[in-house]
């Protein structure tokens, strides 16, 4: 099988499965669940056995798979080529994205179970991640872009799915433009590229080896604009108000967009144009500082939620936080190796919730949700593991990778990028142990609906892959040599850190944890603190961001938009376009009394024109004579 071959099939098999299961869904009333659930689950599988194919030969023998597919644009020496690339970065990507979004699939054939519209559900789920391949895959950033608003516009079909309840179609739609205020961004960056180097190409590689020729203003504008774009993608202030109501979507939803796919967009491309940012310093630091807020500050507000889902989030948005520090000091390699932890863990978290969701007939509030430890052990123990995973505990995944970033923040040397990344990472302890002492330490007992094998068998896979996923980039001090690092070969900055700074980071960062576990335990488990806890406080109402953003953009903009629809659109061009037509009707009217049919009056115009020459005629010769 040929490379261009298998990169077309790994990319096209979920947009065939999406087209039959949307065909099938319009066109025959009644279809089986198990046909949808073949075609679903036949489309992501084969792309996640075929992405684990480019894997290995990308890692073990270098190898770069090449597609293409059609020659898009040709205006004299402006080409666009739709090309697909699997380079070191990319065939990366897609060993998580692929295998993880599969065992998705798996779980929500449970959990969407007899759902009315299961059919409608894995057309869009099948066409999500065909648009994250294509993201991913792009040859060049013009691709990359339909990608990127593909999964924009699917995410927001799928956030919105029980659009019978209007929350959660003003959920998608605030997803849906937020995003769109940073694709604005990104789209920007695009044209100021084409306008600089265009002429050299825009595939990624022409791209990145002609940014020299751009001045420095320039280039800092571009790469800040292209940052805007991840803002809005991967959820960081000031555009992630979105990604805490994008849990009104189903569960697998949550768990799709949430692990492995869209909102690690925003860091695979400040990784891809790493060398960009080695020339911006300024605009990389501004990225690091942006990700260090939007960690503690995503970090401070789940310390007082009570929705189980939102907790995550609001997880999901500090540990992307916590990337973008990574990238911003020029760490582009750590930066994904813990989103390649993060896929797993995150993904066996919000599979857990979804659980528990399921099992207790969708109640969310973890207040509702008490001593359900005894009724579901093996789910207590999965989701135990994730939260010793994501609290950075040896030797679980995301120890190696949170350690990755301490120990580059450290060597840095900004100090405040350290300290509020060592604040966020004990908060995250403290919020996700919260949630579990509260959920299955009380002594209140519940027993919980049993859940469906096809939702526990991916659970138990992502909890070996939480577990031991940190294996793949060892750190030399406990006798690795950082393999993921070395194969993806980015431009990183180095950092020079000793054994014994390392060590001594590793430490103290596993007593303060371990401190702030037992005094999570201490406060929550088997207490009812969590009852006294008030929803009405400045961090349980997030700061009200929402309410400000109300005040100073959505409010201005709507008396904006009636105005301009009352005193310009209706009175001024509205009134303007109907007086004309009024006027020609007018007009018509008059001239309709001569244009009667009437041949008579006919032969009189002619007659009456005929004399009017003769008379003219006669006036002129008179004047010549």
């Amino acid at each position: 099988m040929s490379d261009s071959l298998i990169l077309n099939i790994l990319l096209l098999s979920p947009l065939l499965s999406a087209t039959l299961i949307f065909l099938l869904n319009i066109s025959i009333s009644g279809v089986k669940q198990y046909i949808y659930t073949s075609l679903a689950l036949a489309g992501s599988g084969i792309s996640a056995l075929l992405a684990l194919y480019l894997s290995y030969f990308s890692y073990f023998e270098n190898q770069v798979f090449t597609s293409h597919l059609f020659t898009w644009l040709s205006i004299e020496d402006f080409i666009v080529e739709v090309a697909l690339k699997a380079d070191a970065l990319s065939s990366f990507m897609i060993l998580f994205i692929a295998p993880v979004s599969f065992l998705i699939h798996v779980y929500a054939s449970g959990y969407m179970n007899k759902d009315k519209s299961y059919g409608r559900f894995f057309a869009y789920f099948n066409l999500f991640i065909f648009f994250m391949f294509l993201l991913v895959l792009a040859d060049n950033p013009i691709i990359m872009f339909i990608g990127w608003e593909g999964v924009g516009l699917t995410s927001y079909a799928l956030i919105g799915f029980y659009f019978e309840d209007i929350k959660n179609t003003y959920a998608g739609n605030k997803a849906f433009i937020a995003n769109r205020v940073g694709d604005f961004g990104f789209l920007s960056a695009l044209m100021l590229l084409f306008l600089e180097i265009g002429s050299g190409g825009m595939s990624f590689d022409a791209i990145l080896s002609n940014i020299g020729q751009i001045e420095a203003p320039m280039l800092s504008l571009i790469a800040f604009l292209l940052f805007v774009g991840a803002m809005g993608k991967s959820a960081q202030i000031p555009l992630f108000v979105w990604l805490p109501d994008a849990m009104a979507g189903p569960t697998p939803v949550s768990a799709l967009i949430h692990a492995a796919t869209m909102v690690t967009a925003g860091v695979y491309m400040v990784a891809r144009f790493a060398p960009l940012y080695n020339l911006t310093f300024d605009v990389s630091l501004f990225i690091a500082y942006i990700g260090a807020f939007s960690a503690l500050f995503a970090a401070i507000v789940a310390t007082r939620q009570f929705d189980i889902k939102k907790i995550l989030a609001y997880s999901t948005m500090s540990q992307l936080g916590f990337m973008f520090m990574a990238l911003g000091v020029g760490a582009y390699s750590t930066a994904l190796f813990h989103m390649f932890t993060h896929a797993f863990f995150k993904a066996l978290l919000f599979m857990g919730a979804g659980a528990i969701i399921v099992a207790f007939h969708h109640k969310q509030d973890i207040r509702e949700l008490r001593g359900i430890k005894e009724s579901m052990p093996a789910l207590f123990v999965m989701i135990l593991i994730a939260t010793l995973t994501i609290s950075a505990i040896p030797p679980l995944s995301a120890f190696f990778s949170k350690d990755a970033i301490m120990s580059a923040l450290y060597a840095s040397g900004h100090a405040p990028l350290f300290l509020m990344a060592f604040t966020a990472s004990l908060l995250t302890v403290f919020y996700m142990f919260r949630l579990v002492f509260v959920v299955f330490y009380s002594n209140t007992k519940q027993v919980g609906e049993a859940n469906s094998k096809s939702m526990l068998y991916p659970m138990t896979v992502l909890t070996i892959f939480s577990i031991f996923a940190g294996l793949l980039n060892m750190p030399e001090i406990f006798g690795g040599n950082l393999n993921m690092s070395n194969w993806l070969d980015i431009a990183d900055k180095k950092f020079i850190v000793t054994h014994f700074d390392e060590l001594m980071l590793m430490s103290i960062n596993t007593l303060a944890i371990i401190g702030v576990i037992f005094y999570t335990y201490k406060r929550y488990a088997y207490t009812n603190t969590i009852d006294k806890e008030s929803e009405h406080t400045l961090v349980a109402n997030k700061f009200y961001i929402d309410e400000i953003y109300s005040a100073v953009v959505v409010k201005p903009l709507y008396a904006l938009s009636i105005l301009f629809d009352k005193h310009i659109s209706n009175n001024l061009i509205d009134n303007t376009i109907h007086n004309l037509a009024l006027y020609y009707e007018k007009l018509g009217l008059l001239f309709s009394g001569f244009e009667n049919g009437n041949v008579r009056n006919y032969a009189l115009y002619m007659l009456v024109g005929a004399v009017s020459g003769f008379i003219y005629l006669y006036v002129l010769l008179r004047a010549a004579l």
